[in-house]
């Protein structure tokens, strides 16, 4: 690489930095400086205040649930809209533990659902195993009957050869000549 190169791989990194350190750094600076600029309109003058910028929090920690849910389970509006309801907080803690109970049973009903239908693919597998094992043993039984058959053929063969030399040898005795008829 020449320095022109360089210069330009040095400049494109520093570019990059740049911009990732904005993307970084940007959005918790803006709002910061947003929270400077409303405090210092309201005349605060110092770092904002948490009590002037939002309402006092009614909290109550000791109904935080013993159970943890599944986020798909959670619904945090429900929680926070009726968690200072005590009767809407029960009616809805009644249906709430009526759709677990329903999605429960979708779940059961779903792993059963399942689970026949892996048995139902176990016993199709069964039955194809023994099918090409019955293949198997027809093959096995028709080679050895095909071995036979060739041993036998061999043996055939061979007599013939050697029926076949001893009549060779009594017509060369007669004088048969190969050539010559």
């Amino acid at each position: 690489m020449n320095r022109r190169q360089q210069r330009a791989l040095k400049l494109s990194i520093a570019v990059m930095a740049a911009c990732i350190l904005c993307y970084i750094a940007g959005p918790p600076l803006h709002w910061h400086v947003t929270e400077t600029l409303a405090s210092v309109r309201r005349g605060g003058g110092g770092p904002p205040s948490a009590a002037a910028s939002c309402p006092p929090c009614r909290c109550d920690c000791s109904s935080q649930p013993l159970l943890s849910l599944g986020d798909e389970l959670i619904n945090n509006t429900f929680t926070d809209c009726v968690k200072h309801d005590p009767e809407v907080s029960e009616e809805m803690e009644k249906s709430f533990t009526d759709l677990l109970m329903e999605e429960l049973r979708l779940r059961e009903a779903q792993a059963l659902e399942n689970q026949q239908r892996a048995d139902i693919r176990l016993l199709e597998a069964k039955k194809m195993a023994s099918q090409y094992q019955k293949e198997a043993d027809k093959c096995s039984s028709g080679m050895e009957t095909c071995e036979e058959a060739r041993e036998r053929a061999e043996g055939i063969l061979e007599e013939q050869r050697r029926v076949t030399a001893m009549w060779e040898l009594r017509a060369r005795q007669r004088g048969w000549q190969e050539g010559f008829q």
